[in-house]
C-alpha cells in the first residue's frame, strides 16, 4: 500500500454537512428572499401595529386574542359584501324559508278581484303576484283539486294537483314570497296566463 502524499486533500464530510445545516451560511435563501404567505405577511404587519401601540410584552401577550378576533371579523365583513352583491349564493337560506307554512296567507274572506286591481293600481306587482296565486289556490280548493289547509306548504299542493301549468306558477309565487325575487309586469302577465291555463285543465 503506497504511503498518502502530505499534500493530498481531505474532504471533511463532517464539517460540509453542519455548514450546510447552518442558516448563517445559507446565502441561497438571502438572495432569493424569504417566501412568506399574504396571511403570514399580514400577521406580521399587525404585530407591529401592535407592538406600537401597546409594547412588545403586551402585544405578545395578546396577539393571539386580537388576531383571532380581527379575522373573525374580517370574515364577517367579506360574508356581508358578498351577500350584500350575491345574495342568491345564499339560496341555502331561502330554501328553509320556502317551507314557511302559508298560515298568513289565507283563502277565505278574501275579496280576489279588489286585491289584485289595487295591487296592480298601485304597480306592487309583487302584491299582484302573491294574490293571483292564492285566488288560484282557492279555485283549485273549490273544485276539490287541493286540501287547503293553513299549516300545508305551496310545495304540497304542486304534489296534489300535479299540473306543469301550477308548478311553474307556484315556482314563481315561491321565488317573489320567500325568495326576494323582484316581481314585474310581465311575471304577473305570466301569472295569469298560467292561472287561464289551469282553468282549462280544470273544466269538468
Amino acid at each position: 500500500m503506497l504511503p498518502r502524499s502530505a499534500d493530498t486533500l481531505v474532504c471533511d464530510t463532517m464539517q460540509i454537512s453542519a455548514w450546510q445545516n447552518d442558516g448563517a451560511y445559507n446565502y441561497h435563501q438571502e438572495l432569493m428572499g424569504q417566501q412568506k404567505s399574504l396571511m403570514e405577511w399580514l400577521m406580521e404587519k399587525m404585530m407591529e401595529v401592535l407592538q406600537q401601540i401597546l409594547g412588545s410584552t403586551l402585544a405578545d401577550q395578546l396577539s393571539k386574542p386580537l388576531l383571532m378576533m380581527a379575522g373573525i371579523s374580517l370574515a364577517l365583513v367579506i360574508l356581508w359584501f358578498v351577500y350584500k352583491n350575491r345574495p342568491e349564493l345564499f339560496s341555502f337560506i331561502r330554501k328553509v324559508k320556502r317551507e314557511e307554512k302559508m298560515e298568513d296567507d289565507s283563502i277565505y274572506g278574501v275579496d280576489f278581484r279588489e286585491r289584485i286591481h289595487e295591487a296592480v293600481s298601485r304597480t306592487d306587482w309583487r302584491e299582484a303576484v302573491r294574490w293571483a296565486y292564492l285566488q288560484t289556490l282557492k279555485t283549485l280548493n273549490d273544485g276539490g283539486k287541493i286540501d287547503w289547509q293553513p299549516y300545508k306548504t305551496p310545495t304540497q299542493y304542486v304534489y296534489e294537483f300535479r299540473s306543469k301549468a301550477f308548478r311553474d306558477m307556484t315556482n314563481n309565487f315561491l321565488r317573489v314570497r320567500y325568495g326576494n325575487f323582484d316581481a314585474d309586469k310581465p311575471l304577473y302577465e305570466t301569472m295569469f296566463r298560467l292561472q287561464a291555463e289551469i282553468g282549462k285543465e280544470t273544466e269538468p
